[in-house]
């Protein structure tokens, strides 16, 4: 594996802070403090223009004046000077450097170029540099905190990767509130040298880092972010919000990082491709990520839910059901275990319901620990305990009968040893979430909190972090992913294509489409051209009813609902009345083409199931495959999927199971099961095309027909490249 740029620029033993001075309203001023009062142990270096000592340092008036050369240059200085500055770093030695300063190419074409400056220096010195318009970074192994926020003195276990510095800094208070604590984290900018997928890659390697977040405007190399990412998942698990994906989104990501966005529906299947967790808020990456960093991984879908109410316990069993765990009853034995320590009333079955039991350490240590024992359960939620947090909230109703006891006295009386309970996860080997309405005010809720036990504020989010691992446990047992070999170009095929575009042609007609598909082994159905009636007449006693007729030619884009095709012909009498019928609505509604006009003759494949495959580029990612349902509704349903190519046929047979419809696929009222490999294999192989010819600029085979358990393509267009 290469030598990652971040392995220096995180571990610094010299810093060197252009932009800190003693005003602690400036920026430059509080990330050159956040370094010196968070325990950084290497060199610090203010640069000053007029002061002679920055925050008890001495000061350096240029870069020139330093005592060493710094293996770190951070510049929070206002755009005009970032270049002369990071210019006088490169030229003297310095190899990493982080810009916090902002102007470049989010803000338009000005920028742009000052940008392309930036990365011309960075190439002629062999710099490598974080940002511009970034946040800076955290490394809690160190310590070193380049951030604004106060940084927790514990070291974590999730690793971040930022393209907005907000959630690398700004929320440093409120993950210590919460129990969550970073290993690494890494704002991005607008990546102009470093990017996401180093960031990725380096956290990949950190041992400290046990999980992975990531927030994301846009990708700009998705072919290496989806194989980095596919290293990476099987052994540690990532997560990831998207936000670029609707048209208000991807305007503010191009503003806010200049970030490569591309619709939401693309991003759901990279992140399937890559192995990816998908998180729809920020809260819930910081939590789901947590839930990963800290407990053993899931190893089934067996769930145990314990709790002091009959609500909650409801609550997570139905989110822990769509999310696709079980909540199995126990068994009669491990059930009378339970039943000898809760009331009478109280159900042992699972949930496990205390209903108002203030035993606390039955249940926050007992009963779980017997449920972990027994083999039956995979992974424990647990909601309602909790300490002095509920004496805050009574306090005031029953300080009267409470003889004088101060609140923090009557507190004291209801602590529960959690001493076992926060370890139970690591002595069991099984994860377990806790659901809590109270916050770090309550002493239970502070001891999971500190010991490492992901804590929730509500029982459905607990729940559905729970399910957060099981998606984890269904990428680990993925099959290797196979790097795509891609199969040599076909002549013939390349022909095709030349012909056209020295035609003039925007599409391939579907003859056409057709030959260069079947060229690279995708099954077709059985057609000739013709270009009469008598013709039409010939060939139908070659094919063999029934039939279609087809107008064919490049300048047919689509021919449903505009009599340019004729169904399930089943006479030479109809089929006579067919090809009139086609000619004359060609002939009336696209004269343009009349000059290339041509006529098919298919086969009429029989097969009530329909599914659609396609190619579109997409900026960053280049050609993208779709699979999905088919026919006329394939529009209006919507249900499909994308993986980016080329892509082997591991991933092409996950295509498969990742629609809606998908029990279509298998054995259905009577049809026989699909040839998943040979309908993987198209999928894949019109993502081989895609790679092999350039020159296509979009792929649509609708309908592929299941004749029997066979697909065939019944129709095809190949949109070129302008």
């Amino acid at each position: 594996m290469t030598y990652n740029p971040l392995h220096l620029l995180m571990n610094p033993k010299s810093i060197a802070v252009a932009g800190a001075s003693n005003d602690p309203q400036k920026m430059g001023t509080l990330q050159a403090l956040s370094i010196l009062k968070d325990g950084y142990p290497g060199q610090f270096y203010p640069l000053h223009p007029t002061e002679k000592t920055v925050l008890g340092h001495r000061a350096y008036a240029s870069v020139h004046d330093l005592p060493e050369i710094p293996d770190l240059a951070l510049l929070i200085v206002p755009t005009a000077f970032v270049i002369p500055l990071f210019e006088d770093f490169a030229k003297s030695g310095t190899k990493r450097a982080i810009i916090i300063s902002a102007g470049f190419k989010e803000i338009g074409p000005e920028g742009r170029m000052l940008e392309e400056r930036l990365q011309e220096i960075a190439k002629t010195y062999g710099v490598r540099f974080l940002g511009p318009n970034c946040m800076g970074i955290v490394n809690t192994a160190l310590p070193l905190n380049l951030t604004i926020g106060k940084m927790d003195s514990r070291p974590g276990l999730l690793g971040m990767v930022s393209q907005s510095g907000t959630y690398v800094t700004q929320t440093l208070l409120y993950l210590h509130e919460r129990g969550i604590r970073f290993s690494k984290a890494i704002s991005c900018g607008n990546e102009a040298n470093v990017d996401m997928v180093d960031a990725l890659e380096y956290l990949g390697q950190d041992e400290q880092t046990k999980a992975i977040i990531l927030y994301m405007e846009g990708i700009r190399n998705g072919r290496r972010f989806i194989e980095a990412a596919q290293q990476i998942t099987p052994h540690k698990p990532v997560l990831a919000q998207y936000v670029g994906g609707s048209a208000s989104g991807a305007r503010a990501g191009q503003s806010h990082t200049g970030a490569l966005a591309g619709p939401d529906f693309l991003y759901e299947g990279i992140f399937k491709q890559a192995g990816i967790i998908r998180c729809g808020s920020i809260e819930e990456l910081y939590a789901h990520g947590w839930a990963q960093a800290t407990q053993p991984p899931l190893r089934g879908r067996r769930l145990a839910v314990v709790t002091n109410s009959g609500g909650p316990g409801t609550a997570i069993s139905h989110n822990a059901d769509q999310g696709g765990m079980t909540v199995p009853r126990f068994s009669d034995a491990l059930q009378a275990k339970i039943r000898e320590l809760i009331p009478p009333h109280a159900a042992s079955a699972n949930p496990v319901d205390l209903t108002y039991h203030r035993e606390m350490k039955v249940l926050s240590t007992v009963i779980p620990e017997m449920i972990m024992k027994s083999g039956e359960v995979d992974g424990l939620v647990l909601h309602g305990s909790v300490g002095s947090g509920f004496i805050k909230m009574v306090y005031d109703h029953i300080k009267e009968l409470a003889g004088g006891m101060s609140e923090e006295e009557a507190a004291r009386q209801m602590a529960t040893d959690m001493t076992e309970a926060v370890k139970l996860p690591w002595k069991h080997g099984l994860p377990m979430m806790v659901s809590s309405f109270f916050g770090r005010r309550d002493d239970n809720t502070a001891q999971y909190m500190d010991g490492d036990i992901p804590v929730f504020d509500s029982p459905e989010k607990a729940a559905r972090g729970m399910v957060s691992l099981l998606r984890h446990l269904e990428i680990r047992g993925r099959k290797p992913i196979v790097k795509s070999v891609l199969p040599e170009v076909i002549a013939e095929a390349a022909e095709i294509i030349k012909t056209a575009l020295a035609a003039g042609q925007k599409a391939l007609d579907e003859h056409q489409a057709k030959r260069l598909l079947a060229l690279y082994g995708v099954p077709v159905t059985r057609e000739e051209i013709v270009n009469s009636e008598e013709e039409a007449m010939e060939a139908a006693g070659r094919i063999g009813f029934p039939l279609a007729v087809k107008a064919c030619s490049p300048g047919i884009m689509h021919k449903s609902g505009k009599g340019l095709i004729e169904l399930n012909i089943q006479t030479t009498e109809a089929l006579r009345i067919a090809f009139r019928s086609v000619r004359t609505a060609a002939g009336g509604k696209i004269p343009s083409v009349n000059n290339n006009l041509r006529f098919l003759v298919q086969e009429m494949v029989a097969g009530s199931r329909e599914f659609v495959a396609g190619m579109t580029r997409f900026p960053g990612f280049g050609p993208c495959v779709l699979f999905g349902l088919g026919g006329i509704f394939a529009e209006a349903l919507k249900d499909t999927t994308f993986r980016a190519a080329p892509f082997g046929s591991i991933e092409a047979a996950e295509m498969l199971d990742d629609i809606r419809a998908k029990a279509l696929l298998g054995e259905f009222r009577g049809m026989p099961a699909v040839d998943i490999p040979t309908l993987a294999s198209i999928l894949q192989t019109v993502g081989n095309i895609a790679v092999l010819h350039p020159e296509i600029a979009e792929i649509d085979l609708n309908p592929i027909i299941l004749s029997g358990a066979a697909p065939i393509v019944a129709d095809a267009l190949f949109v070129l490249a302008k």
